[in-house]
C-alpha cells in the first residue's frame, strides 16, 4: 500500500476563475486589512467571512508584523475598524509585554476608539478581564488628547470615555510629569483639619474628573451645535465665517447645506481658502454628486491640492478595472462611494503626478481613455467597457502603448491572469478591495488600497 502519495493542492483561483497567485500569510493579512471597511459585504465575499480571516491570519505571524500592518493601516490607509481589530486580535492571542501598551497607543488616533478597542475586545466574551498592558495602553492613549479632542468624540457608544477611564484607573500625569498623589490617610488627616490638598490640582486632573462627572466643556463643533437644536443655516455660516469648518467637515455637509439654504457665493468664497493638501480625489467626487451646481469650484480645489507634486518620470500606463464587481460594490453600507469610484479618484490622482499618462479602462473588453483631467476622466472610466474582467486584454492594449510604467488598479478578480510588465518596465497593481486571492504579484509590486499612500510608496519604490 503506498503512503508517499503527494496530493495535489488546487491552485487557488480569482472569485472570476482566473488562476491567483499563491501567497504568504503576511501578504494574505495586507490582501484583507489595507482595504478593509470592516465587516462590510463587497461583491464577493461577506464582511464577516473577511473579518474572520483577518483575526485567522493574526495567529500565523509574529506580533511585530501584525503590528505593523495595523499601524500602517490605521495611519496610512486612514482605516479605522480593521486595525482596531487586528489589534484586539493581537491582545487575545500574543500579549507580549510593553508592545501591547505601545500598539494600543499608536493605533488609537482618536478618544472615540478607545471604546471601541474595548468593545471589539469584549465581542465575544463580555466584561474579559484586561491585561495589564492593554491598561497601560488605554490608559496612556487617553492622555495624548486634549479636552477639545476628548469632548468633540465623547461618544455614546457601547463602552464609554468615562468607562475606559474607570476600567485602566488611568493616572492624571503626562509623560516627563511627576505625580504625588495623596494616600487615603493623608487625605483623611487633611478632611480632617478642614483643609483641602496643598497643592492646586494638574489641567490633567481637572480634565479626568470632569470625564468621570462627564462634564467636559463642549467644543464649538458642528455635530454639537446642530444636536442641540440650532439653526443649520446660521451655524454653518457662522463657522465658515469663524474659520472653524474644515475641508472634510465641509465636503460631508455641502448637502445639508445646500438644503438649508446656506448662501452659495458663501461656500465657494470658504472652499477657495481651506486646505485640501491630503483631500483624496474621491471626496470631492462624492460630494459633487451632493452639491452638482458647485461641481466646478469643487474639482478647482481638488486640482489645487494636487498642484506642485514631484512629477513620476517618462510614461505611464494608468489601467482601470470598470468590471461589474467594482461597479456594484460599495465601500460600506452608509457610503455611496464603489470601488469603482476609488480606483477612478485614484487614477485621477496619478495623472496629475505622471508626466505623461494614458488612461484605459477595461471590463470585458478595453479602450484607451479620452486624454481628460479631472471629474471629466473619473466620468470617461466609467462610460468606458465593462461587464466582466479580462485584465489580460488591458495590459496587452497598455504595452502596445509603449509605456515606462504601468499601474493597474483593480479588485484583482479577472477571469484571466496577467503576464509580467514587460523587459525593464516598471509594473505595479494596486489591489483596492479585499478579496482573499489576486493575480497581481510575482513579477509585478503589488501594493494594497487606495489612499495617497500607493503614491508615496510607488515614488519610493523607484527611488531606492
Amino acid at each position: 500500500m503506498k503512503t508517499n502519495v503527494k496530493v495535489k493542492v488546487p491552485a487557488p483561483r480569482t472569485h472570476e476563475g482566473a488562476i491567483a497567485s499563491r501567497i504568504d500569510a503576511e501578504a494574505q493579512l495586507r490582501r484583507s486589512v489595507m482595504a478593509c471597511m470592516l465587516w462590510e459585504d463587497s461583491f464577493y465575499e461577506q464582511g464577516v467571512d473577511i473579518a474572520q480571516r483577518i483575526e485567522g491570519s493574526v495567529k500565523l505571524l509574529p506580533f511585530e508584523k501584525v503590528a505593523d500592518i495595523a499601524v500602517e493601516a490605521r495611519t496610512k490607509m486612514k482605516l479605522r475598524h480593521a486595525p482596531l481589530l487586528l489589534t484586539s486580535a493581537l491582545i487575545k492571542s500574543k500579549n507580549t509585554g510593553r508592545k501591547v501598551g505601545d500598539l494600543i497607543y499608536n493605533v488609537v488616533q482618536r478618544p472615540d476608539e478607545l471604546g471601541e478597542l474595548v468593545a471589539m475586545y469584549w465581542k465575544d466574551q463580555k466584561d474579559a478581564p484586561f491585561t495589564k498592558q492593554m491598561k497601560v495602553g488605554l490608559a496612556r492613549a487617553i492622555k495624548k488628547f486634549d479636552e477639545y479632542q476628548l469632548a468633540k468624540w465623547n461618544k455614546d457608544g457601547a463602552v464609554k470615555l468615562r468607562d475606559v477611564l474607570f476600567l485602566t484607573h488611568a493616572r492624571p500625569v503626562k509623560a516627563g510629569e511627576k505625580f504625588e498623589p495623596f494616600t487615603k490617610a493623608e487625605r483623611r488627616l487633611l478632611a480632617e483639619k478642614g483643609i483641602g490638598p496643598k497643592r492646586p490640582p494638574t489641567e490633567l486632573e481637572n480634565i479626568f474628573h470632569r470625564i468621570a462627572i462627564d462634564q467636559l466643556t463642549v467644543p464649538d463643533t458642528w455635530e454639537v451645535k446642530l444636536s442641540a437644536g440650532e439653526d443649520k443655516k446660521a451655524t454653518f455660516e457662522r463657522l465658515m465665517a469663524e474659520k472653524k469648518l474644515g475641508a472634510l467637515a465641509f465636503l460631508r455637509n455641502l448637502r445639508g447645506m445646500l438644503e438649508a439654504g446656506v448662501d452659495e457665493a458663501l461656500m465657494r468664497k470658504h472652499l477657495e481658502t481651506l486646505n485640501v493638501e491630503r483631500v483624496l480625489p474621491f471626496r470631492f467626487i462624492t460630494a459633487a454628486r451632493y452639491a452638482p451646481r458647485l461641481e466646478d469650484a469643487l474639482e478647482a480645489a481638488m486640482m489645487r491640492g494636487m498642484a506642485g507634486v514631484e512629477k513620476l518620470p517618462g510614461r505611464t500606463a494608468i489601467v482601470v478595472d470598470n468590471s461589474g464587481s467594482m461597479v456594484g460594490s460599495v465601500v460600506s453600507a452608509r457610503s455611496e462611494l464603489t470601488r469603482q469610484d476609488a480606483a477612478s479618484a485614484l487614477a485621477i490622482l496619478v495623472r496629475e503626478i505622471c508626466e505623461e499618462a494614458v488612461v484605459i479602462g477595461f471590463g470585458t473588453d478595453a479602450a484607451v481613455i479620452p486624454a481628460r483631467r479631472g471629474f471629466a476622466l473619473a466620468q470617461a472610466i466609467r462610460k468606458g467597457p465593462g461587464g466582466g474582467t479580462d485584465t489580460g486584454k488591458a495590459l496587452k492594449l497598455a504595452k502596445s502603448m509603449k509605456y515606462d510604467r504601468v499601474i493597474i488598479i483593480t479588485d484583482e478578480q479577472s477571469h484571466t491572469s496577467i503576464d509580467g510588465p514587460g523587459e525593464g518596465k516598471k509594473g505595479y497593481v494596486v489591489n483596492v478591495a479585499s478579496y482573499q486571492n489576486g493575480i497581481g504579484y510575482g513579477k509585478w509590486v503589488h501594493i494594497d488600497g487606495w489612499s495617497e499612500h500607493v503614491l508615496d510608496y510607488i515614488r519610493a519604490y523607484e527611488e531606492q
